[in-house]
Order: C-alpha cells, then structure tokens, then sequence
C-alpha cells in the first residue's frame, strides 16, 4: 500500500510503499477514504511538534474510512462500518491499524471528506470555548485567524453558543469564509489596527488565538476586564511573551489548551464533547468548510497550501484511487 512517511529528520515526507499492517489487540484495520490536513502536520515534519511520533512514521493525524478487518479484542466494530479516527499519524496511508476505542461511527448523512475534517478542529474549538473558556450568551468572542482550519469553526461554534463574533484574517477572500460562517464584525489584518478595531467595537470577553506573534499582543491590549485569552497555537511562528502585569491590571485569564492531551487526562471531557458536536452536525448546525481535496500523491501540495497559508478551513487528501 502507499503512504506518505518521514524516516528521518534531516529528509522531506516521501510517499513509498509499505507492507499492508495487521490490526493487533484492541485495533481496527481501516481502508482510509479521507484525511484531514492539520498545521501540527508541518510542526512534525519539521520535528517540533510536542507528540511527534518515533520515526519512522506515516504522516496524518485524523482519518475516516470504512473498517476493513479487525483485531482480537475488538467490540461493537465489524467490516463495513464506516468511522472516523483521531489517532496523532498514520492518516496518509491507503489503510492503517487504529485503536477501536479512538473510533466513532459516523453519521449516515456525513461524507468522508467532512468526517475528515472534523474532529480535530471542531473538538478543538468547542472543547477551548465551552469547557476551557466557559463563553457565555452575549459575550463578544475575537477569533484570530478566523478563516483557518480551526478559527473558522470557532466562529461557526461561537456563534451557535450565542456570542458576537469577531473574526480576524487576512484579504477579503478569507474574511468572506469568516463572514459565511457566522461573524458578525471583519477585521483585515493586512490593512487594519487590530487592537483599534476591536475596542471601537467594544472590547473582547473572549479571545481564541492560534496565531500568536502580533495578533495576541494586540489582542491582549483589546481585552475587556476578566476576559480569557485561549492560546490554541502559534501559526505565526512566534510564541508572544505575556507581560504579568496586563493580566493583573486588567484581571485577566490566559488559557493554555491543547485538544490532544485530553486523550490522556480526561478522555471523557473529549468524548461528551465530540458528541455534542456530531448531535449538532446530524441536526444540520454545522457544515464543514473543505477548501481543497487533493489525492494522496499530490499530498505535498496540500500541506504547502497550509505552510503558505493559501487555504480556507481544512485540505483533505484522499488515498483511495478514484474508480476508474
């Protein structure tokens, strides 16, 4: 089968072909139909991401597919079900062996694509705005980039919870993304203040930042009294230094959040939440922006359009040859 691997540190991911895996104790074998492209992707190529697996490895942090066979010990999962898997790589592959327990079964309506584009940044923005943040009903939420994989779904999140929505990107192509998703107020980056633009609008409760660099301090001077940053990420490249004393001043809260270490502490907490939001997707209140699906040999275009950031909400490569 292929897959798109990394061997070593000092090399670029190559797609190669490699043995087809056997499904061990407690693992499904899936025929992966959709895997969704993530920025943690480029921090593993390049060997500074905080879960990067031991080498070598294939590439892909979340899947969906259809279970192609099973290992012992496997319960509730047969050949044919259709499922979804958040398990940190093996996802640019024509099949892989994930954990059972990792798999959730998707909704008959919801394609691969979207069940590939999921998880990770709807989990991500639910579980930060709802069980991290605590947003509430009329709140103003400020998200920084807004048209990216997980900013967009903030919005979307954001505003299905009740807040007023302030969105951040870059040109007028992404802050319409932004805007169908839900946003109430645009900021341009490339041409506006951001800290003047958001306390002409009134401040902001809540900030979701995976940016860092300018974008938070200039959020952080925009925040009203007790208001929470959430620090998703640093897209910018630069992790921004946050001067106590604003916090003290101004009585506010920086949250650290990391939607993959809930895997380990509090399962549950992800679980509830990833059910919350696949009830939400059945009832159509949520839609999945896919703005590129590419095949598993042009995979290296797909995270190029990440790393130039050229794409709006997620890149979804397909490993299975199309039919002929």
């Amino acid at each position: 089968m292929k897959a798109l691997r990394i061997n070593s540190a000092a090399t670029a991911p190559s797609l190669e072909q490699i043995a087809l895996p056997e499904p061990g104790n407690g693992e499904v074998r899936l025929r992966i139909e959709a895997c969704g492209l993530n920025f943690a992707d480029l921090l593993m190529i390049a060997g500074s991401y905080q879960d990067t697996p031991s080498l070598p490895f294939t590439l892909g942090m979340e899947a969906a597919g259809v279970v192609d066979s099973t290992g012992p010990q496997v319960a509730g999962l047969r050949p044919g079900d259709r499922v979804a898997v958040f398990a940190g790589s093996g996802g640019l592959a024509e099949y892989g062996c994930f954990p059972a327990d990792r798999c959730v079964s998707l909704p008959d309506t919801m394609s691969f694509a979207d069940a590939a584009a999921f998880q990770v940044a709807y989990g991500t923005s639910h579980l930060a705005l709802h069980h991290r943040a605590r947003l509430r009903p009329g709140e103003t939420l400020l998200v920084l980039g807004a048209a990216g994989g997980v900013g967009l779904t903030a919005v979307e999140i954001g505003k299905h919870m009740g807040a007023r929505v302030i969105a951040v990107a870059r040109g007028s192509e992404k802050l319409a993304a932004a805007q169908q998703a839900g946003a109430d107020h645009l900021i341009d980056s490339d041409s506006q203040d951001i800290r003047q633009a958001v306390k002409a609008l009134g401040g902001a409760d809540v900030v979701y930042d995976p940016v860092g660099g300018d974008q938070f301090k200039a959020a952080l001077r925009a925040c009203n009294p007790e208001a929470r940053l959430l620090v998703i990420g640093f897209a910018s490249g630069e992790v921004p230094q946050i001067p106590a004393n604003i916090l003290m001043v101004k009585n506010l809260t920086a949250i650290g959040f990391y939607w993959g270490g809930y895997m380990r502490f509090a399962p549950d907490a992800l679980t509830d939440s990833l059910s919350q939001l696949f009830e939400w997707y059945r009832e159509g209140k949520l839609r999945p922006h896919v703005s590129h699906i590419l095949p598993l040999d042009r995979a290296h275009e797909g995270l190029d359009l990440l790393r130039r950031r050229k794409s709006t909400g997620k890149v979804v490569i397909t490993p299975q040859p199309a039919p002929a």
